[in-house]
């Protein structure tokens, strides 16, 4: 199974009712964000697709699906580099998942 979609299933397994509370679609952030964020390799160029994506979150409603079996899958340095290069403000000691 595609790493995505393993990071797709694990963040709808046991959230499934916070599920409508997100504005945005978690199936579109991980297809157009989950390359920048993989375990392995550099940081990369992101697209505006990603970035219109990353805007459009809400943030603390996103921080429910981190659990300990997503942050296995996807690079935490990474996502927030993507936040940052996207223009998000990260307040320092933010803590997500």
């Amino acid at each position: 199974m595609a790493w995505w979609l393993r990071l797709a299933v694990l963040m709808m397994v046991g959230s499934h009712w916070a599920w409508g509370q997100c504005e945005t679609s978690i199936p579109k952030l991980i297809s157009q964000c989950g390359q920048y964020v993989e375990g392995s390799g550099p940081e990369t160029t992101l697209s505006k697709a990603c970035c219109d994506v990353i805007t459009s979150l809400d943030i603390p409603c996103m921080c429910k699906y981190v659990t300990p079996d997503v942050e296995k899958l996807v690079n935490m340095e990474k996502v927030v580099f993507v936040a940052k290069s996207c223009g998000l403000t990260l307040q320092p000691g933010m803590k997500c998942g």
